[in-house]
Order: C-alpha cells, then sequence, then structure tokens
C-alpha cells in the first residue's frame, strides 16, 4: 500500500506505521509504501495522523500514449472491484513530458472502465465525485503508469470535528506532523498562545490521550467496497478504543479574538476533548508562563502572505521577548514562511524543518528557553 502525506512529514509518517506495525516501509516523497493485510489498511484510515490517504495498488504498467494507457485499463478485470451499476470517481497525478493533462489523463481512464462495463454487461457506472462506490487513482510518473484504489475516499485531514474556521486554519495532518517532529508525547503541559480555530490543540489532546484521529470521519472509502468485513472493522475499532489512555497534565490554548475562541471550543466540543483541553482570551505579549515544571509550546504566528500584519519585523520582535522574559523552561517550537523576518525573534532557533503550509514553503523552528541563563543551565 502507499500512503501519502505533506512534503516534510514522510519520516513521521514512516515511524507511525513501523509503531502500528507495517512490513517493509519505505520512504518516498510526499509518500510512504508499505505492507500490510486488509485489516491493517483499516487499521491505517482510522489510526494514522499524519497520512492524507491511504492507497492499494492493483496494477502497474508502462505506458506509450493515451490510446494504450486506454487498452490497458480497459483489459482489467474491473468486475472484481465494482458492480455495473455502482458509482465511480477517477483522480489521477502526472509526472512526465509524454503526458501532462491530468484531467484527461482521468476521462480517459474513466473511459475505458465505463466502456469495459457498458461492453461486458450492458450496463455502465456512473460518476459520483464525492461519495463514489469505487474512487481510482491513476499516477503515472514518466511511463510507468500506477492503478490504485484510494481506500479512504475523504482525505484523512477531514477529521470531521473542524466546523468552524477562520481565515488561515492549519490542516489537520500538518498540525499532528508538526507536534510529532516537535516530540509532543504528553508528559508535560501544553500551550498553543495563538490557538486560532483549535486544531493544533484538539490534535495534541489526541496525541496525548492516544485518540484514533479519524473517529469522527462518517465513511471511508473500503466501506462501499465488494471486500468490506464489517465486523473485521469493528474489532480493529475496539482495539484502538481500548488503547485511549488518560491525560495529567494540562492542554491550554488562548488568542486575543473572541470570535476565534468560540470557533476554537466549538471544534474542541466537536471531538468531544473539552475535558482535556481549556481556552481562554489572552494577549500572548501580555501573557506569562502559569504552570510549574517544562512546558511544550507549539502554535502558528499569523503569516503576513495569509493573513495582513501591518508590521511582521515587530510581531516577530515581540514573540522573542515574551518568551525570554516570561516563559523559562518552555520549549517553543512555531511555524514561519518568512525567513527575513524571524531573524527579529532575537534568539537562535536550535532546530529548523522545512515544511509546506498550504503552498508557502515554511519551517518549524524550535527555541529553548531556559530557567536563568543558557550558560547556569549547562553548568547543572
Amino acid at each position: 500500500m502507499i500512503a501519502k502525506t505533506l512534503y516534510g512529514l514522510e519520516s513521521v509518517l514512516a515511524k507511525e506505521l513501523r509503531d502500528l506495525g507495517a512490513i517493509d516501509v519505505k520512504e518516498g516523497i510526499r509518500s510512504v509504501s508499505f505492507y500490510g493485510d486488509k485489516g491493517f489498511m483499516y487499521k491505517c484510515n482510522l489510526c494514522l495522523r499524519t497520512a492524507i490517504k491511504i492507497l492499494k495498488p492493483i496494477k502497474s504498467f508502462k505506458v506509450f500514449s493515451e490510446e494504450d494507457l486506454y487498452k490497458k485499463i480497459y483489459s482489467m478485470d474491473w468486475n472484481e472491484y465494482l458492480s455495473p451499476k455502482g458509482t465511480l470517481a477517477i483522480d489521477s497525478t502526472v509526472h512526465s513530458q509524454k503526458f501532462t493533462h491530468s484531467k484527461f489523463i482521468a476521462l480517459k481512464s474513466k473511459d475505458a472502465i465505463v466502456d469495459y462495463f457498458r461492453n461486458t454487461t450492458g450496463n455502465r457506472p456512473n460518476i459520483d465525485l464525492k461519495h463514489p462506490d469505487l474512487r481510482v487513482n491513476i499516477h503515472i510518473e514518466h511511463d510507468k503508469c500506477s492503478v490504485a484504489l484510494d481506500s479512504s475516499n475523504v482525505a484523512l485531514f477531514k477529521r470531521g470535528y473542524r466546523v468552524a474556521t477562520n481565515l488561515a486554519p492549519v490542516n489537520e495532518v500538518l498540525a499532528a506532523g508538526m507536534l510529532l517532529l516537535s516530540g509532543w508525547d504528553g508528559r508535560s503541559n501544553f500551550l498553543d498562545p495563538m490557538c486560532g480555530s483549535g486544531t493544533i490543540l484538539a490534535e495534541a489532546a489526541m496525541i496525548a490521550c492516544n485518540i484514533p484521529p479519524n473517529l469522527n470521519i462518517p465513511e471511508f472509502g473500503f466501506e462501499k467496497w465488494k471486500d468490506w468485513d464489517v465486523d473485521l472493522f469493528e474489532k480493529i475499532e475496539a482495539s484502538a478504543l481500548n488503547k485511549i489512555r488518560g491525560f495529567e497534565y494540562k492542554i491550554m490554548g488562548s488568542d486575543v479574538s473572541p470570535s476565534v475562541l468560540r470557533k476554537a471550543k466549538e471544534n474542541i466540543r466537536n471531538a468531544n476533548l473539552d475535558e482535556f483541553v481549556s481556552i481562554e482570551e489572552e494577549d500572548f505579549f501580555a501573557s506569562e508562563k502559569t504552570t510549574e515544571g517544562h512546558l511544550h509550546m507549539l502554535f502558528n504566528p499569523p503569516y503576513g502572505e495569509r493573513l495582513e500584519l501591518k508590521n511582521l519585523e515587530e510581531f516577530y520582535s515581540k514573540i522573542g521577548d515574551t518568551l525570554k522574559q516570561n516563559y523559562p523552561g518552555t520549549q517553543a517550537w512555531f511555524i514561519v514562511s518568512n525567513m527575513e523576518a524571524i531573524k527579529n525573534v532575537g534568539l537562535k532557533p536550535s532546530r529548523k524543518i522545512k515544511l509546506f503550509n498550504g503552498k508557502l514553503e515554511s519551517r518549524l523552528v524550535k527555541y529553548e528557553i531556559y530557567e536563568g541563563t543558557k550558560k547556569l543551565h549547562k553548568l547543572k
């Protein structure tokens, strides 16, 4: 199988897969390949935090023209996967000098499957782009074509809990990926001081409590497949729910906007996480650390490109000052797309990890704020 992900999260996803029990895990670009049985495919869709889709490849071949593609897809036994009166959707991605138009490749593939049924049964499947019985993924790399079934159907970052969003919400898979890259494991207090619609808070709570992230997705693609095994799925779901654990620390969120906080609280309620997450109206620049011991902080500050900020340099300078003066004993991570502006933080990041937030090339940066001075910390 192939798990699709976002750029920069391949190693995190590979670790998730190994921890779940995948065999022969190999990292690609925005994807990780692995082996597992049908039950493991169900488990991946339910439990993976950094996967966008789980694809099950069924055929690969070399392809030399659009007509060649049509013939080879037509020659496959589609009765194995879909009934003649079922519904169908085709997604395609193309990286090739020979084939340059992904929509045309999707159309040609659809024609081949529809013609296969019409010519062999007298009936044809209808196209349903939102809730098809079968979603087929066509991937062409140079002259190699891979045909796969999309077991997820919906993108797995559409967790189902986020009904209210702000102008620039962070994708749920990216939020989970940043948390895992930052080493968040639920063994300390956590703060998102610019929490927006609450996505980072929700993902942090689910990681801390080991809650399967995709419990709220109404229906996976494989639930409409011919070999759907509801008993097996329910066993896997029960096993995953049985691994949920308690959480003894605090997960805290804050923001300056009351309207933003209302949305965050609504999303946390929808995710059934309000017993673990507290959200308050507060200006980060006038705040200070309120908990004892180590604090894990991760946030997505407003971007100049996505949200208008009148003075980006001053904004990042205030982030640095607030961290230095008011948050001793804190490991602070945030994502940023303006590499020049973060120089104004006035602290040297101990890590920079390249990611993309939407189409924006970004860095996830880490700052260690020690109790006392760094020199004193080293002497200890």
